[in-house]
Parts: structure tokens; C-alpha cells; sequence
């Protein structure tokens, strides 16, 4: 049961973009001057996301790499779940709901199981309730070649240790993807950890709905900043110039030593592919959110 659950839960990531992006995609649209290249743009992605719907079919030709966030009990094992999805995996990839993008760095060849070292990135985290909780992410390369990583201070930016500082890499990180993360983006931001816990916590931002702003008061004031900051900059949807940017902007913060003061930015593309399915032990779907 866990096969045929897992497989619907990556079908609808990759098929069907959630409702609160399309809302944001459309309020961008509406913002556009009629006919501009920005409205074209807007208007084709639209188009895009209606068709791949209707005809279950991916998003984007990059269905990227699959992140789990799995919640589980602990009557529920790692291993049995991986093997679980490792076949769903296989299965949607050969009925097109996924491509062949799992890639051998020896070889360069396309691995025809779409897996393997590194992919999918399953986070497991136990926790006491009966019900499964699991999230998935489609992440695509265009998005995540524009990801980076700052170690404060920096003084090409003039970035102290401080959110004035962070303020600053995160407009330098929207101007250095300019189009090329298939803008409008949304920024996942970690401030402090290392660089490892860093990109993992700027990715798990990316479970927020857009809107959805952080519990620290400082912090969500600093996700409105770069926000409109951001929509100043005339990058626009593709690059081709526009007032829409970024769609939103998710920040959190760890724990540092003193010696590092990392700023790591997830940069996902327009094509913001996420579903969450809650489960029993066994498998059987209770919910999609």
C-alpha cells in the first residue's frame, strides 16, 4: 500500500502545482501592464501549469530531485519505507509522471530506476502519534545551481554579522540568479548553523505556504523587506523584466559558533512543486494537503 500512496503523492507534486502558487503566479499576472513581456511570461507559465494538470502530466521538464520529509512513529522503519518509494520512484518515472534524471557522476548516464546514491533525500523524523505526516519537494537544477552560500562578514558587500548584513546577501542572491533559477523564485534562507545543517534548514522552509511568515517578529519584518526589495529590481519573471521577482521570501535561524556566521539561500523556481500526504502505518492515504 505504501507503493500506490507514494505514487500518487508524486504524481501530484509533479503534476499539479498547489493552489496557493497558482493564487500568487495569477495576483503577479494582474500586477503586469497588459501585453508586456512580463505578462506573456506570466500568461504562458499559467497556460503551463492548466495543461499539466489536465493532462497529468510534469510541470516542468526538470522534475528534479525528490526530497521526503517523513514524520513517522516508530513502528514505522526507514528501511521499508525507502524500499516503498524507491518503487513508486521507479513506477512514475515509467509511466512519465517523473523523467529519467537520476544521474551517474562517473558515468553521466541517466539511471533508468531514476535513483541511487544521494536521490531521492528521504529526513526522517520520529514523533509520537500514530499517523504518518509526509512532505515531498520537487526540486529542480536551474533552481538549485542559484543557491548560495555567505560567511559573514563580507566586505565586497559591506555585510556585517547582523540582519542588515543578511539583508544584503539575500538582494546580491536575487540579483546573481537574475533569470536563470526560472524566476519568480522563492527564497528558502538559513541564518547561522554550518554549511551543511545551513542549506538542510533553508531547504525545510520551503514547506511554509506563501504568506506564511516567521514566528520571530525580526525575522518576519526582514521576509517583507527583501520581499519588496526584491520586486524593485526589474528582474522579472524569466528575466525578461517585470514587478514580480520573487513570489516570497522564507527566513529561519540556528545556532552558530562563534567563529562562523553562515547565511545559506535555497533558491526554488516558479515551478514551487511540493505535496503532503498524512497516512496510517500501513500506507492508506488519510489526507493530501
Amino acid at each position: 500500500m505504501w507503493t500506490d500512496t507514494l505514487y500518487e503523492l508524486i504524481a501530484q507534486a509533479s503534476t499539479d502545482l498547489p493552489p496557493d502558487v497558482t493564487d500568487a503566479l495569477r495576483s503577479a499576472l494582474a500586477a503586469e501592464t497588459p501585453g508586456s513581456n512580463a505578462a506573456q511570461a506570466f500568461g504562458t507559465i499559467l497556460e503551463n501549469i492548466a495543461l499539466a494538470k489536465r493532462n497529468r502530466l510534469p510541470l516542468c521538464q526538470d522534475t528534479g530531485t525528490l526530497l521526503f520529509e517523513v514524520w513517522a512513529p516508530p513502528a514505522l522503519r526507514p528501511g521499508p519505507f525507502r524500499a516503498a518509494a524507491l518503487e513508486a520512484i521507479a513506477r512514475t518515472t515509467a509511466d512519465g509522471v517523473l523523467r529519467r534524471n537520476s544521474v551517474d557522476s562517473l558515468t553521466g548516464e541517466n539511471v533508468p530506476c531514476n535513483s541511487g546514491p544521494g536521490h531521492p533525500v528521504i529526513h526522517w523524523h520520529e514523533h509520537e502519534t500514530d499517523e504518518v505526516r509526509i512532505a515531498l519537494m520537487l526540486k529542480g537544477g536551474g533552481c538549485e545551481n542559484v543557491g548560495i552560500q555567505y560567511s559573514l562578514p563580507d566586505k565586497e558587500l559591506g555585510a556585517g554579522r547582523d540582519l542588515a548584513g543578511v539583508r544584503r546577501c539575500l538582494l546580491d542572491a536575487v540579483h546573481r540568479a537574475q533569470g536563470k533559477g526560472c524566476a519568480p523564485g522563492i527564497l528558502g534562507v538559513a541564518i547561522g548553523g554550518d554549511r551543511a545543517t545551513g542549506y538542510v534548514a533553508s531547504k525545510e522552509q520551503f514547506l511554509r505556504r506563501i504568506g506564511e511568515r516567521s514566528p520571530h517578529p525580526e525575522l518576519a519584518a526582514l521576509e517583507e523587506q527583501v520581499l519588496a526589495e526584491a520586486n524593485t529590481l526589474g528582474i522579472g519573471p524569466m528575466g525578461y523584466g517585470g514587478k514580480t521577482t520573487l513570489l516570497d521570501v522564507f527566513i529561519t535561524a540556528l545556532n552558530r559558533v562563534p567563529a562562523s556566521y553562515f547565511v545559506s539561500v535555497s533558491y526554488m523556481c516558479w515551478a514551487f512543486r511540493r505535496r503532503t500526504v498524512v497516512a496510517t502505518v500501513g500506507g492508506e492515504a488519510l489526507a493530501w494537503e
